[in-house]
């Protein structure tokens, strides 16, 4: 059933113009915040998760690298791997 009343259709267009552009106006402003807060980031010397999980690789392959090494100098020097000392104990305790 069609609506005969122009006031009513003219009204129909108008709040759906309306919704439209409250709508545009949503998107533009989140597109403002998102690029804002880009900016924000970027100037806090933030690093990316892939920066840190390369940096974070090589770290323990160094890690590791540094005891194959250690081992192999005691090795060298004809001595069992170092054990850590203890820590001393406190007198009256």
């Amino acid at each position: 059933m069609q609506s005969e009343n122009k006031m009513f259709d003219d009204f129909v267009r108008m709040m759906n113009g309306v919704a439209g552009t409250v709508a545009g106006m949503g998107r533009e402003a989140e597109s403002s915040a998102r690029e804002k807060m880009r900016e924000w980031v970027g100037g806090m010397d933030f690093v990316s998760r892939d920066e840190f999980e390369a940096v974070k690789a090589m770290a323990a392959a160094a890690r590791d690298e540094n005891e194959a090494l250690k081992a192999r100098v005691a090795a060298l020097e004809g001595k069992a791997p170092a054990k850590p000392k203890a820590a001393p104990k406190a007198k009256g305790a």
